[in-house]
Parts: structure tokens; C-alpha cells; sequence
């Protein structure tokens, strides 16, 4: 947004991580003056048109950067190709490909139907009437939708109403989308559940400076830890009052029995009384819901985890991933498409953990050590997608208590 605004905008608090690395390197490319110093992110906006017309960009495995630099240089135009390491040419985008060809713009598969690479033509978009997409294979398909929409032809002059035709998954994630864009002044009402009306709009405008929230789905595994490992363990930058919807895995832990208490801007956790099982509607916390599945062998009962369909489009197949790793410690589970059920462990095993290029199984999986025994996680460095500190703070944690 702050790439497509009017004006400069000063991001305090930007993660240094692989994924962030690739979109400020596609900006760059994409002629936007972007520059890092003293933790202040200096973002010099466009106006709503990228300054280079034709590139070639390579996006890693980072999804938050494929899916909105698609919708933006679609709804934009021009000559460009998308592509990414072979994981990302298997992780689905054609729903919204399929979005943006409806509003008229030139998108192209140049291997597989329905996966990157992808190729972007000249033809944009036109804002105005409606478009449906659905949502229960990944929100940042609506995420990008709307986000590029303030740059379609028309826009200054028409609405666009963006309508569900499947019930919508991770919709806090789509909050923080809309959020913001009204911060950066573009305005999205929604009058029901299932629609999103992008509102004509001049376009993006700069905020001046914003302060970027902690992560909360990092924050899962040390609030887990402070409850498993018995704590306390506190957390900053995220509290009550974030943005974020994996916040919500904090309320969870409570339900389960954790002694968890808030601030404005910090999560405290320890252990409380005996950790419950029982079933677990992830819909709203998928990311954060890996890290349940690990909280689920100190639980005092099975634990279900529904409705992680998304799971298995995500940087590995984390349904197939978690089952296989988990077997490895000795645990009894059960698994279907959307769905893993998880029998408590009372005696762990040491075992070398396989992270599949998936920085959240390198996370969940650190978290077994708190068994006794120990456990070995291969290729830790995959962490660096978005927590390349990860192990140094765990380490800390860990010394301090």
C-alpha cells in the first residue's frame, strides 16, 4: 500500500525476514524507492502506477508476496512474469487469477493452469460492478482482490462489490487488510458477511509513518512455551488491543486451562491448571493452530484441530507434514482433509525432525523438547522465512527460566 500511495510512508518495525525481503525487492525492481536504515523502512509511493512496466520478478515462497503483487501489476497492466522456488509453482492461485480475469485483466499461466509462473499482460482492470471469489482455500486470494482494486480503471469513479462464493477462511486476516487500507484512505463497507464493496476512491494516499505490530503468530510458540515450559514467558508488541487475529490462540490457551493475562501491547503466559483437549475450531487462527498440535501432547486428553484445510496449500502440505513428524515422537493421531486429532503423550522420544523448507514446522516441532528428551530439528535454518532469529530467542527464553 505504502508502494502504491500518494506520498512517502515511514514503517517502524518491519520484519527482516526472507519474505519481506522479496516484496522490497520486486518494489525495487518495480522502480519504487525503498529504503532501509535506523529500523525505519522509508517507502517512496508511486501514485497507483508502478514506475516499471516490465520485469521479471522472483518471489521466493513468499505468498504474501504473489498474491498482491499479482492482483496489483494485473489490475495495473503491463509486461510482466511471476515466478518463485518450486513449492510456490504448486500452491494454488488460480481463484483469484480467475477474480481478475472477470474484471478484464491479462493473466496468464506459463506452465500449470491454476499455479505460478504466471505472466501479466497490458489489458488491466475496470473497477465496477461485482466480482465473486472464493474463500475457503486461501484469504489472501480476497486480500489481494480488494487491495488492488483502488488501481483498476474507474476507480476514482465507480464501486466494485467483491462477493464470496464460499464461506471465507482466516477473515481476520482479511480485517487487517481492510484496516489498513482505510488507514491509507480507501474505503471498504461490509454490508454482510459474504460482500466487500471497494468504494471509488482517488486511490492510496500516505498515512506518514506506522508503527507495525509484532507478529502474532511468532508469539504462539513462546506464549506455548510459557504454558507447557511453566513460565512465566511474556511477549511484546502484540496485546488486547492488536489487529491481529492469532492473538486468538492466546484465548484459547486459556480455555485450555492456561493462566494468560494482558496488556496493551504484551500477552503473559504460565502454566495454570491441567491443559484440556477436546475440539479446537482453527478457522480463524490456521497458522497459529500448528502450533496447538504440539501444546496438544502436554493436553490431558485428545485434542482435534478442524476446519486447517488451508494447511495443505500452505509452504508444505502441513496436515501430511505434522502427521508424519508427530509419528516420529510416538504419538497416536488421526488426520483427514481439514482435520488432525492428537493423543497427549506421556513418555517422549527423541527423534530428527524433517521441517519440509516450512518455518513453522521448524517452530512447532522446537517446542517437543519441553517432553525431557530432546529433539533434533533439520534444516533450522528455515526459519529465516519470516523469525530468523527464532532459535537465538527461544535459547533465551529458555536461559531465563
Amino acid at each position: 500500500m505504502s508502494a502504491l500511495a500518494r506520498g512517502t510512508t515511514r514503517l517502524r518495525g518491519v520484519l527482516d525476514a526472507d519474505d519481506t525481503a522479496h516484496m522490497q525487492n520486486a518494489l525495487r525492481t518495480l522502480g519504487v524507492g525503498v529504503d532501509s536504515a535506523d529500523e525505519v523502512t522509508t517507502i517512496v509511493g508511486s501514485g497507483g502506477t508502478f514506475p516499471v512496466s516490465a520485469a521479471s520478478l522472483f518471489l521466493g515462497n513468499a505468498g504474501t508476496a504473489m498474491r498482491p503483487l499479482t492482483a496489483a501489476l494485473a489490475m495495473q497492466g503491463g509486461d510482466y512474469a511471476l515466478a518463485g522456488v518450486p513449492r510456490m509453482h504448486e500452491r494454488p492461485i488460480g481463484d483469484l487469477v480467475d477474480a481478475l480475469r472477470l474484471l478484464g485483466c491479462d493473466v496468464r499461466y506459463t506452465r500449470n493452469d491454476g499455479f505460478p509462473p504466471l505472466a501479466i499482460g497490458p489489458a488491466g482492470g475496470r473497477a465496477g460492478g461485482r466480482v465473486p471469489i472464493r474463500g475457503d482455500v486461501s484469504s489472501q486470494f480476497l486480500s489481494a482482490l480488494l487491495m488492488a482494486l483502488p488501481l483498476a480503471h474507474a476507480a476514482r469513479h465507480s464501486d466494485t462489490t467483491v462477493t464470496l462464493t464460499t464461506p471465507l477462511i482466516s477473515r481476520p486476516y482479511v480485517e487487517i487488510t481492510t484496516r489498513l487500507m482505510r488507514r491509507f484512505g480507501v474505503s471498504v463497507q461490509t454490508p454482510d458477511a459474504s460482500s466487500f464493496i471497494v468504494t471509488a476512491t482517488p486511490g492510496y494516499r500516505s498515512p506518514g509513518e506506522l508503527h507495525v505490530e509484532g507478529d502474532a503468530s511468532a508469539a504462539s510458540y513462546f506464549l506455548a512455551a510459557g504454558v507447557i515450559g511453566g513460565g512465566p514467558v511474556r511477549v511484546t508488541g502484540v496485546g488486547r488491543d492488536s489487529i491481529q487475529g492469532d492473538v486468538a490462540f492466546a484465548d484459547v490457551l486459556a480455555r485450555q486451562g492456561a493462566d494468560i493475562r494482558y496488556g496493551a501491547d504484551w500477552i503473559e503466559a504460565r502454566r495454570g491448571q491441567a491443559l484440556t483437549g477436546g475440539t479446537i475450531d482453527c478457522v480463524e487462527i490456521p497458522d497459529a493452530a500448528m502450533t496447538l498440535a504440539i501444546v496438544a501432547l502436554f493436553a490431558d486428553a485428545p485434542t482435534r484441530l478442524v476446519n486447517i484445510g488451508s494447511w495443505r496449500v500452505k509452504e508444505t502440505d502441513r496436515i501430511a507434514a505434522m502427521a508424519t513428524e508427530l509419528g516420529k515422537l510416538g504419538v497416536t493421531l488421526k488426520a483427514g482433509n481439514d482435520w488432525l486429532e492428537v493423543t497427549p503423550l506421556r513418555a517422549f522420544r527423541h527423534a530428527a525432525i524433517d521441517t519440509y523448507d516450512d518455518h513453522r514446522m521448524a517452530m512447532c516441532f522446537s517446542l517437543a523438547a519441553f517432553g525431557g528428551t530432546g529433539v533434533t530439528i533439520n534444516d533450522p535454518g528455515c526459519v529465516r522465512k519470516t523469525f530468523p532469529g527464532y532459535f537465538d530467542a527461544l535459547a533465551a527464553v529458555a536461559r531465563n527460566g
